[in-house]
């Protein structure tokens, strides 16, 4: 199964993340050395060929529209704690800040 999506993120020296962020047990993200164009929760019972899947996709949305697709950010604030987004080295990252 070919994603030329991610692999020209990682081409041009990006990176895709999948792992944990804080309390959300799955993150899928793309970031390039200037942006980081998408964000993406894994959906209750998503396949991780399906989050890659999506993520490709994803990523041509984000290049074509000229957006950002943050499912990450757009959560609602847990009582456990906040979702903040910190800009470094030209890289935007999901971080989760405790209460």
């Amino acid at each position: 199964m070919a994603y030329p999506n991610i692999e020209a993120i990682l081409e041009e020296g990006g990176d895709i993340t999948v792992g944990r962020v804080g309390p959300i047990e799955c993150v899928a993200s793309a970031s390039t050395s200037y942006d980081c164009p998408v964000m993406l929760v894994r959906r209750e019972g998503e396949s991780f060929v399906a989050l890659l899947r999506r993520l490709d996709r994803s990523i041509a949305k984000a290049w074509e529209q000229e957006i950002t697709i943050d499912e990450v950010n757009g959560l609602r604030a847990s009582e456990q704690g906040r979702l903040c987004r910190l800009g470094t080295r030209g890289r935007t990252l999901a971080v989760y800040a405790p209460g």
